[in-house]
């Protein structure tokens, strides 16, 4: 964690790192993906059967390698809101006999001609020379969709018995199982926008029985629960009832401002969203007496992102053209992700593709946008766990958006907004974000070491964009002795990595889904 003491403006800051306050894990999975059919995503983006860039079975080569670089661990699909009407089986089987369907949350038509046995095919491509594979993590059609037909999914996915859907897997060409282990229980069903909006009440009764039912099918299931932004009555009245039948509650949020730094500090009404869940949380699994032995319920942030809907409105695909000062602010967001690594169990960038996107295609290549880069070296750098890290600084105190966010910042927001962690092999990783637009911090340093990498993200401002074949926004890599003051330019990010020298273990509690078949029985074990 980071504790914050505000100092004059004009005194020279500092900031110490404390190795010894080795906090929570930080999951790999806030580093996940999601690819909803909408806009250019996937149908433009990660398939495009007759590119020249394309493979065989139409996925974009030059996609696949870049998305390898960021070694991402799990990706969503197919929805966000087009999951609200998606029916399941008419993407599988023969092409040809696919049904197209007006697809009613964007405006388009889908053809059906990506679904799910292509979505998996992708992923186990995305996942060559990985050690570990990319997890899928779908979602169900709590719109027009069924509990038998979310049974079903299940079934095809994941049986391995002689039965009717797993059967229906293995005639399609996939003898094997696929073993999804993430599905969450709709997506935004408290959206007036939404095909089958519900109230909260609602939403927890079916919820509670489709959990009941999938967890008995297949006690691995890690369900995910349709929350809001985790600061509703929404959030509380459907965690209060389906806590025992849940293994993550998702929350969402954009930002967006056309000033800066409101813009790069807005992610910091995300903090505050994950610390109100949680407690919600806490609550939520004493009044339902959850068994201690029960692992603990975290957060799912399964979309999140810088995202102006009147700048790029999603019906017309939500290509956002993405500023310095975006790329600062999605720093931030992955600040708050490690910093609030005990309650965040994954957390997916919307979208992974073109909509929204850090990656854009065209027809003869990709281009990385500005907050590209944070994301990346995130994902290298910033896993392990959690560590302590206390700064001394100046603030902003002005003007927030959301407007709500200034009146939690007791002390204004610092004007260097930081996280750290440690690799199990010593390995220590600072990140910092100088929100400031116009002033540079030169700043003491305690409890570094020396030989620092140094990985610097900035511009000549913060309106500075990329652009296909000019891409002004990059990665500058240095080195520093570690000794003196350092200076953190105007509006940028730097990260800095030194080794210890030390290895550690630390206590890791093993964690299993919710199994329905136990839950009576472990609720005799409350106290």
């Amino acid at each position: 964690m980071t504790t914050f003491t505000r100092i004059e403006e004009n005194a020279t800051p500092s900031m110490n790192v404390d190795i010894s306050k080795r906090l929570s894990k930080i999951n790999d999975n806030i580093y996940g993906g999601f690819t909803e059919h909408m806009g250019r995503c996937i149908y433009g983006g990660i398939y495009e059967p007759g590119n020249p860039l394309s493979d065989e079975h139409g996925y974009r080569t030059d996609v696949l390698s870049a998305l390898r670089e960021l070694d991402i661990p799990v990706i969503r699909y197919p929805g966000g809101n087009f999951v609200a009407t998606y029916h399941w089986q008419d993407g599988v089987g023969p092409k040809e006999n696919r049904p197209s369907r007006p697809e009613l949350a964007w405006g388009a038509v889908e053809t059906n001609e990506f679904g799910t046995d292509e979505f998996m095919h992708w992923l186990s491509v995305l996942s060559e020379g990985k050690e570990k594979r990319v997890e899928p993590y779908f979602a169900f059609n709590f719109g027009t969709g069924t509990m038998e037909e979310a049974l079903a999914w299940v079934e095809y996915c994941n049986g391995t018995k002689d039965t009717y859907y797993a059967n229906l897997r293995r005639k399609n060409g996939h003898p094997e199982p696929y073993n999804v282990k993430y599905w969450a229980l709709g997506n935004e069903m408290w959206g007036p926008w939404q095909v089958g909006q519900m109230t909260a009440n609602e939403y927890a009764h079916k919820a509670t029985q489709w959990a009941k039912a999938l967890k008995l099918l297949d006690p691995s299931l890690c369900l995910i629960l349709c929350g809001q932004e985790g600061l509703s009555t929404w959030d509380w009245t459907v965690l209060s009832q389906c806590i025992k039948f849940v293994d993550m509650h998702s929350i969402h949020m954009y930002v967006a401002s056309p000033n800066h730094p409101q813009n790069a500090l807005a992610p910091l009404a995300a903090e505050r969203a994950i610390e109100a869940t949680a407690a919600m949380i806490d609550v939520a699994r004493i009044e339902n007496r959850v068994s201690p032995k029960v692992p603990q319920t975290t957060i799912c942030f399964d979309e999140w992102n810088m995202w102006d809907p009147i700048r790029a409105p999603g019906e017309e695909g939500g290509e956002e053209s993405y500023t310095l000062s975006d790329a600062l602010g999605v720093a931030v967001w992955l600040n708050v992700f490690v910093r609030q690594s005990r309650w965040v169990g994954m957390a997916n960038i919307a979208q992974t593709v073109n909509v929204i996107s850090p990656l854009m295609t065209t027809k003869d290549g990709i281009m990385k946008q500005t907050t590209w880069w944070p994301l990346l070296l995130y994902s290298k750098y910033m896993r392990g766990y959690t560590i302590g890290v206390h700064v001394r600084g100046g603030a902003y105190d002005g003007e927030t958006y959301p407007p709500w966010l200034q009146g939690t910042l007791a002390e204004g927001a610092s004007w260097l907004d930081i996280s750290a962690c440690i690799s199990e092999s010593g390995t220590v990783t600072l990140a910092v974000v100088n929100v400031s637009e116009t002033k540079d911090f030169e700043t003491d340093m305690q409890g570094i070491g020396s030989d620092i990498e140094v990985f610097t993200v900035t511009g000549d401002n913060v309106k500075v964009v990329n652009t296909e074949g000019n891409e002004k926004v990059g990665v500058k890599e240095s080195k520093w002795d570690g000794k003196g003051r350092f200076t953190f330019g105007k509006h940028s990010l730097t990260m800095m990595r030194w080794k210890t020298g030390e290895n550690f273990t630390v206590f890791k509690r093993e964690e299993k889904a919710v199994d329905m078949r136990t839950m009576v029985s472990t609720a005799n074990d409350w106290s």
